[in-house]
């Protein structure tokens, strides 16, 4: 049966790291600040929301919420994000998805200062990214890279297979493992034996959004199997894209859902938060 990677517990190592270097700012009188933008009523933004907004209170964050009705125009929500740029009590801001319809999500990431840009979803930090000169993250995909190295998962000369190519990420989840000198195999819609692909992977990361996905025989025996996927069966209960209780039986490795990556993406924002502080203040 696999180590189950617990992601509570790692979160939680990283949300104190992350308070105590926000504490030594503290003493120096800088504030690290958050603000998160949600526009409409969707229920799971609202509960990443307040999520967040905790996360923030634990680590001495100062945080802002501005909670904007479905209505807002592109034009209300670019003169929030110019006026948060400029505010010197902000180190990070940070709008929330999805947006409702009508609304050009990409040209509100461009308008964040970068430095600001604590997702790291900018062009401009995605660019630095690819060099490998990356000031920061994207949260999730740093996560999992957390995780692996709680679980003391080498991942230099290893097979990684990543199912998902999206931007937020499939993509820089991909070029994490890289930088981290792994052989890596992005899978998507598109690709040709795909079980077979996966089989072959010594670090499996499925982020593909359908549940039950990644089956137990897609698993190599022994792997380390990271579930980024958040869906609900058909009992409405919240679960990941691997088909936990049959890859388990296989893998060397696992995380769970809920508890895996999910905890990890908050606390690697508050780390970023933190280092945008320093960024600012010209301290790192």
């Amino acid at each position: 049966m696999a180590v189950i990677i617990d992601g509570k517990a790692v979160a939680a190592r990283v949300k104190a790291r992350a308070a105590k270097e926000a504490a030594a700012l503290a003493e120096r009188g800088v504030t690290p600040g958050l603000a998160v933008v949600i526009v409409g009523s969707d229920p799971a933004s609202r509960i990443y929301v307040n999520n967040k907004k905790k996360a923030c209170q634990e680590t001495g964050i100062y945080s802002e919420e501005y909670a904007l009705p479905e209505g807002t125009s592109q034009g209300e929500l670019l003169s929030l994000v110019e006026r948060l740029n400029h505010d010197p009590k902000i180190s990070g801001i940070l709008v929330q998805s999805p947006l409702p319809g009508g609304l050009d999500e990409a040209a509100l990431v461009e308008a964040i200062d970068p430095k600001k840009d604590v997702d790291a979803f900018h062009p401009y930090n995605v660019g630095k990214l690819m060099q490998g000169r990356q000031i920061f993250l994207p949260c999730t995909p740093a996560g999992v890279i957390e995780l692996l190295n709680s679980a003391n998962v080498e991942i230099a000369g290893k097979n990684c297979v990543v199912i998902g190519r999206s931007d937020i990420v499939g993509k820089p989840m991909a070029m994490l493992l890289m930088q981290n000198n792994g052989t890596v195999t992005i899978c998507h819609s598109k690709t040709q034996n795909l079980a077979e692909i996966c089989r072959g992977a010594d670090i499996l990361v499925s982020a593909v959004g359908k549940a039950g996905f990644v089956t137990g025989d897609m698993v190599k025996p022994g792997a380390a199997v990271i579930d980024v996927g958040m869906n609900r069966d058909e009992n409405g209960k919240l679960c990941g894209d691997v088909a936990f209780k049959e890859a388990e039986k296989t893998a060397g490795c696992i995380t769970p859902v809920p508890g895996g990556v999910g905890p990890m993406t908050i606390a690697m924002l508050m780390q970023n938060t933190v280092t945008a502080a320093k960024l600012q203040k010209g301290l790192c």
